[in-house]
């Protein structure tokens, strides 16, 4: 089966490296024009050299997630730039956590200002339009913890569950009017992340064997990390016509490591 997004634009938060990168790249070789969004223009403009070597087109612009105004300002920009936006991949995060009481409420703050207030206020733009249309995609991306959280786990583990009920409040609401709205879940699947881990934790070791290490505390039943393209394949099926039927539903991608579905 072949997966084709011909005519669709679109917008993908963290856009410029690992699983964000990965999506757009599959976006635009199934014929989507593609914006990508990330704080530092210096990686924006080498992940665009690349997606536009599919022959699509792409923008790259640059955004803090974290400030309302940035974000007012870039969608306005993409909108007029592209004329709408079709799909919404809220992608846009990183993995911090600690001991409960070492958090401080900045670190709190700063954490749903990144994942949910930022995923709050896209949705909340984009929304209207693919309504108004009656054809969207929205994908938040969070991970398996949001389902089956562990100590030491937050604000990540927390911000990301709330990830989860965002997803599934917004896919009622939407569904009416065909604006689909999934969770994409990672869990073992290399990202840029675990190499920035690789270099803190271990920059003796080879990365192979980090990776295999982190494979094996993780329980991964497959006996493998998974690879960002293989996330961005199921990303793609859901953003295309292909997913037409599947809404508010949040899948795994790690390989059969959460113990919840």
């Amino acid at each position: 089966m072949e997966l084709r997004m011909d005519g669709r634009v679109a917008l993908v938060t963290g856009g410029s490296m690992g699983l964000g990168r990965a999506m757009a790249l599959a976006f635009a070789g199934a014929g989507a024009s593609v914006a990508i969004l990330a704080r530092r223009a210096a990686v924006l403009d080498e992940a665009k050299a690349e997606i536009a070597k599919t022959g699509a087109r792409v923008e790259r612009y640059v955004c803090d997630v974290r400030s309302a105004e940035q974000i007012e300002r870039t969608f306005q920009a993409v909108t007029a730039d592209f004329g709408r936006i079709d799909v919404l991949v809220n992608n846009a995060g990183e993995s911090r956590v600690g001991a409960f009481e070492t958090l401080s409420d900045e670190t709190w703050q700063s954490d749903f200002d990144l994942k949910v207030f930022a995923a709050i206020r896209f949705m909340r733009l984009a929304l209207p339009g693919m309504r108004e249309r009656r054809w969207g995609r929205i994908i938040n991306v969070l991970n398996t913890g949001a389902k089956a959280p562990r100590g030491g786990s937050a604000p990540t583990a927390v911000s990301r569950a709330a990830g989860l009920a965002l997803t599934k409040i917004v896919a009622h609401e939407a569904a009416p009017h065909n604006v689909l709205v999934n969770a994409l879940l990672t869990g073992a699947v290399i990202s840029d992340q675990w190499r920035r881990w690789h270099e803190r934790d271990a920059p003796d070791m080879k990365f192979d064997d980090f990776v295999a290490r982190r494979v094996k505390s993780l329980n991964v039943p497959l006996g493998r990390a998974g690879q960002a393209g293989e996330f961005a394949a199921l990303a793609l099926f859901l953003a295309s016509d292909a997913g037409s039927f599947i809404s508010g539903t949040a899948i795994n991608v790690d390989g059969g490591a959460s113990p919840v579905w």
